[in-house]
This record gives structure tokens, C-alpha cells and sequence, in this order.
């Protein structure tokens, strides 16, 4: 049966799919929280309209939803250059949303349109940020290469994740149990300092009822005083988006922002995000000059992941980037691709 592809152009198209998308979302192999309609329109509105524009292509079958293939286009060095909405600095996992075992039909149809005459003139398809479950980079490259076009894919970055246990009593005590043990020991020695010097630390998530707009403040305020180049990162533009972000994610109850505080004043904060089974560790901030001797960021994350196990959470997901204390807390690597197909003389 072949499939029935619509091309949106303009942001109304993500109105008209906003019914389906994140169903068809969990119906496939790469359900993210980068890839919700919540998270797409978000960063469209905020960081891409003004980087290129809109390709929202939707596949159906029989008027059933399939494929959601959610691009724009820019012209980079390289030249004419098609992106995955959200690609690339601050969504961690993306991929073309496709119905599990539909991917083959959906790739199909996508090249097809792709070298015809609908499709914008373009140079490059760059899928950044492909989960290692994805099949985007192991079979469209194969289909593309039968077009006569140029298709790469490599390792793009690190994911490290910890398998949390089962919930339970014994849940936070188990997974110390499966750390080295000089880790294990550092992150009980810092608790107990922590409960020893500080007695009032507390920690503090974010809640309904809370003032978000007020603890978003707080949490930029802390990012931007961890290093110089998160201070550069979190320009006007990146402080806009992480307010949205934090109100959207909020109102789908996938928020976890929390807070170390020491006598009522905050030092540490952890912005992640409470998606299916998972918790995503999506940034940080601490103040250096406070507190530091006790070590309030590493506190703050180990009873976290504590929380997570409580919550019977599967897994503390550190997200992008392979910094030592993601494995000291027992992350194992999960691969991050990226594919790029190019058009060539031959494959025009």
C-alpha cells in the first residue's frame, strides 16, 4: 500500500499534527522527549525560525499517521542544507518520528520525495543526534546509496546511562552495592559531611504551586555562574528558551528541576527532565563560591538518582557528553550517530 505524504510549511502545520504526533511518537522505535510535539514547537519558536525554514512532512496510510518527518532548511557552508527540527546544540536525541515497522515503506517515500521535483533544492540531509536505537542510521543510508547519493554515518557523540534497579527498600543501597568502591565510598562520606556541617540543607523540587518563572531565574542565575562557557551559552536568546521549555515541559508533568539549598539560599541545581521511564540529566549550574568544601552539586545528584530509584524510574540518562563524574556515578555509554546523505553529479 503505498503512502500519501503532506507537506506543511508553516507553523500551522505542527497545529494540524498536534492530535497525533505524540501518539504516533510512542509507537515508535524513538520515543524521546526531544521528539514530542511539546519540545518541537518549543524550539521551533524560540531558537529555529530564524535559522531556515519549515518542511513538516507527515506520511499516512489509509489516513493513519506513520511518519512525521519534521525538517528545515538552511544554508550553511557545505550549501542548501536539511536539519531535523531541533538539531543542534540543545536537543539531545533526534530522529524522523516513523510507526515501528513502517520505517522501511516511510524511507521510501522520504527519498522519493526527496529527488523530486516538490522537495526544495538542497545539497545535504544532516540527521544529527540519532539515538542508537534508531534505524534511520542503519537502513535509510543503504536506500540513499541506491539513489547514486553519498551517505555517512559516524559516531557523533556519547550518552553515558545508569540502569537503576528495581524500586524498593533496598533500591538505593543495591546501586551503591554495583559502584567501584572508592566511589561508593566518596558519595557516602560527602552525604554524611553534607548532614554533619549543614544540617538544614534540604533538598528542594520544584513543584505546582511553585513559582517556575522564579526558580528558572534561580537555576540560570547558578548555570551561568558555573563556568565561563556556560555563562557564554545562556546568551538572551538561550535564557528565552529555557523559560518556555520549563513551562511546557512543566505542564506535562515532565519537569524535575530541583534545588541543594543551605540555610534557605540555593547552591546547586540540577534541570532534567521525568519522561517515560526515564530521567534525563539535561543541565546543571552551582555556585562556586558557596559552599564548595561540601561538595553541594555531587549531594544533589546522588539523591537524585536516590529519588529516581524511589520513583521506579529504569534510567538516570546523563544525556550528551562523556565528563568523568557521569561514569563515577556508574553511566555505561550508549552511541549517539549522525547521518549525512548528500546529492551527487550522478544522483541529481
Amino acid at each position: 500500500m503505498s503512502l500519501e505524504l503532506t507537506l506543511y510549511r508553516d507553523e500551522a502545520g505542527f497545529a494540524e499534527l498536534r492530535k497525533d504526533w505524540n501518539e504516533l511518537l510512542q509507537r515508535s522505535t524513538s520515543d524521546t522527549i526531544f521528539l514530542t510535539w511539546e519540545w518541537q514547537t518549543t524550539w521551533w519558536q524560540h531558537l529555529g525560525v530564524r535559522r531556515g525554514d519549515l518542511y513538516l512532512l507527515a506520511a499516512r496510510q489509509d489516513g493513519r499517521l506513520v511518519g512525521i518527518l519534521p525538517l528545515y532548511l538552511t544554508q550553511e557552508a557545505t550549501g542548501k542544507t536539511l536539519q531535523v527540527v531541533g538539531c543542534i546544540e540543545v536537543s539531545d536525541y533526534l530522529d524522523l518520528i516513523v510507526e515501528a515497522g513502517q520505517e522501511a515503506a516511510v524511507y521510501q517515500a522520504f527519498l522519493a520525495w526527496l529527488a523530486g521535483p516538490d522537495a526544495p533544492a538542497w545539497d545535504l540531509l544532516d540527521l544529527c543526534n540519532q539515538p542508537a536505537g534508531s534505524l534511520a542510521h542503519t537502513h535509510l543510508p543503504e536506500m540513499a546509496r541506491g539513489l547514486s547519493w553519498q551517505a555517512d554515518v559516524f559516531q557523533e557523540d556519547v550518552c553515558p546511562v545508569i540502569e537503576l534497579p528495581h524500586a524498593g527498600a533496598e533500591g538505593w543501597e543495591t546501586y551503591l552495592a554495583g559502584l567501584d568502591k572508592k566511589q561508593r565510598h566518596e558519595i557516602r562520606r560527602k552525604l554524611r559531611r553534607m548532614e554533619r556541617d549543614a544540617p538544614d540543607a534540604r533538598v528542594h523540587l520544584i513543584e505546582d504551586g511553585d513559582d517556575l518563572d522564579a526558580a528558572m531565574d534561580r537555576f540560570i542565575a547558578l548555570h551561568r555562574m558555573s563556568s565561563p562557557d556556560k555563562d557564554t551559552f545562556m546568551t538572551a536568546e538561550m535564557q528565552g528558551f529555557f523559560h518556555a521549555i520549563a513551562r511546557v515541559m512543566a505542564a506535562q508533568g515532565w519537569l524535575h528541576l530541583s534545588f541543594l539549598e543551605i540555610a534557605d539560599q540555593a547552591v546547586a541545581s540540577y534541570f532534567c527532565f521525568d519522561y517515560g521511564p526515564d530521567i534525563l540529566v539535561y543541565n546543571s549550574g552551582y555556585d562556586p563560591e558557596s559552599n564548595a568544601q561540601l561538595s553541594p552539586g555531587w549531594v544533589l545528584l546522588s539523591r537524585l538518582i536516590e529519588c529516581a530509584i524511589a520513583r521506579g524510574r529504569e534510567r538516570f540518562d546523563f544525556l550528551q557528553g562523556d565528563e568523568d563524574y557521569k561514569y563515577r556515578f556508574g553511566g555505561g555509554d550508549t552511541f549517539v550517530y549522525r547521518t549525512l546523505i548528500r546529492r551527487t553529479v550522478d544522483g541529481r
